[in-house]
């Protein structure tokens, strides 16, 4: 047994909030211009760690479909070229409005009797900018308010989405580029917020682990894990 291996086994028996800091993020320019190409890249990393060779990424997560969602909910699968340590796509805007760009992939392996579900969204304004960001339509999610720019010092609020409806007390992680971390939690009309303290980069994610009975390549599981992933930035 390799000592990669045995090491995926050891992190298998251990509970879900221990073991899945690893997600897929999505990176891109938040805004974008009509008829000019943006490119798009998906890492798998921990948040501020370097991102992870595709090779080694979990059972198939490298497997994933990247989806583009129009400003006129029009969907489109997009198609990726892997590097070395992420995935590159691009497309071109062809009208004003926000665009989503979304992965959703249930990795084909379990960790033990749960099944692991990854989600990731960007989003990329075009001309004129929306109140708030469209829903991606994932069984977890997280809506910005997109009306204004994020600035230190001031209040951004994330509403939380668990299948289509808001979700209380949704666990959001906040990470940011100084390396502070918090966690956050939605109240009951399934909000919350954080202060930025430092400008730059910015990864969220909220995450929700729940008893669930299914089967799955053929495997029954007991619990599906779910997580849902946003990079955003946050200017001085």
């Amino acid at each position: 047994m390799s000592g990669r291996t045995l090491l995926l086994a050891l992190l298998l028996s251990l509970p879900v909030s221990q073991l899945f800091a690893h997600a897929l993020w999505i990176e891109t320019r938040a805004t974008g211009k009509k008829g000019q190409k943006q490119e798009v890249r998906i890492v798998y990393s921990e948040p501020g760690d370097e991102p992870e060779k595709v090779k080694d990424w979990y059972s198939d997560v490298r497997e994933f479909s990247l989806w583009l969602i129009g400003p006129d909910n029009t969907r489109k699968q997009l198609t990726v070229t892997p590097a070395d340590n992420h995935f590159v796509a691009e497309f071109t805007p062809e009208q004003d409005g926000v665009y989503t760009l979304a992965v959703r992939h249930d990795a084909k392996d379990l960790g033990g009797t749960t099944k692991y579900q990854f989600n990731a969204t960007a989003t990329v304004a075009v001309g004129a900018k929306a109140a708030k960001q469209p829903a991606s339509g994932h069984e977890i999610d997280v809506v910005r308010d997109l009306s204004k720019p994020y600035k230190v010092g001031k209040p951004v609020s994330l509403t939380g989405l668990f299948k289509d409806a808001p979700a209380e007390k949704l666990t959001v992680s906040v990470h940011s580029p100084s390396g502070w971390n918090r966690e956050v939690v939605t109240n009951t009309t399934g909000v919350a917020e954080f202060i930025p303290l430092w400008p730059g980069t910015y990864r969220i994610e909220a995450s929700r682990s729940q008893k669930e009975d299914g089967e799955h390549h053929g495997k029954a599981y007991k619990a599906v894990w779910r997580c849902a992933t946003q990079v955003f930035e946050v200017a001085p």
